[in-house]
């Protein structure tokens, strides 16, 4: 049975959250994320496979060497999931900040 990722359980990994932030901006290899992080390469490298596996990040070969690069569809796709929620609770601390303004403290 292949049982597929969750990509919100991928990133609620603080060390899988770095790893992103690392490749947002250029791609890395395995080895330069790996020096980034005081753990073992190997762990370093579960973490890749799991981002890999919910397409978070995608492998491309390069000679002798892969490099990861952030998936900017999947990050697309989570950010659109999460919007509705992020413009629910704006107005409901707009609300708040309303009702806060209108209130006066008795002396």
């Amino acid at each position: 049975m292949n049982l597929r990722r969750d990509v919100f359980q991928a990133i609620a990994d603080p060390t899988r959250r770095a790893i992103l932030v690392l490749v947002a901006t250029h791609s890395m290899t395995a080895g330069a994320i790996a020096a980034n992080f005081d753990t073992a390469r190997p762990t370093v490298s579960k973490h890749l496979q799991i981002l890999t596996e919910c397409e978070l990040l995608k492998q491309e070969q390069n000679g002798r060497e892969i490099l990861y690069h952030l998936n900017p569809q999947k990050m697309k796709e989570i950010a659109d999931f999460i919007e509705p929620f992020r413009q629910l609770w704006d107005d409901r601390f707009n609300k708040l900040e309303d009702i806060m303004k209108q209130y006066k403290p008795k002396k």
